[in-house]
């Protein structure tokens, strides 16, 4: 394996965030930010677009030192060409049934759907870990949003 194969991979995709992030947050600029204690709709749009980008020079970073050291195998096992699409079709349906939930189901079984099925992309998980992570972000999803910040996303509905 080329020691540079996953210093170009980790460099582009750390490129790639800062680059969504800083996108992030010009788009969110377009709209007042506020203060931490009154927040305008551009605040957090500016948050996460520079916590991204943030994120994203990390690992850009991290990767120019990775460099220089000699490549690791990666354990996963792979020793065939075509790439693994597990975690790829995951994601894609998750975010599927999270959209289709959203609309008819409403904000728990919308995030459970979505992390259990994204979560079973990684083959390191099995479905009880899938479940119990779903059921936790469903937890702090009910806390943040419905009781925190008082949203109104219904947590249950019944047809849209």
């Amino acid at each position: 394996m080329n020691p540079t194969h996953g210093f170009k991979k980790d460099y582009y995709g750390g490129a790639l965030m800062v680059l969504v992030g800083l996108a992030a947050v010009m788009a969110g600029l377009q709209y007042h930010t506020g203060t931490l204690s009154h927040m305008g709709p551009g605040f957090f749009p500016v948050a996460v677009g520079a916590l991204l980008a943030l994120v994203g020079m990390l690992i850009a970073a991290s990767a120019r030192g990775a460099a220089s050291e000699p490549a690791q195998p990666t354990g996963h096992g792979h020793s065939h060409a075509a790439p693994d699409l597990r975690g790829t079709v995951c994601i894609v349906l998750g975010t599927l049934a999270f959209l289709l939930l959203g609309k008819y189901g409403g904000m728990i079984p919308a995030t459970f759907a979505i992390v259990f099925i994204s979560a079973l992309g990684d083959r390191n998980n099995s479905i009880k870990q899938a479940v119990c992570l779903a059921i936790a972000m469903c937890v702090i999803a009910a806390v943040v949003f419905s009781w925190a910040l008082q949203l109104q996303l219904p947590l249950f509905t019944w047809g849209g």
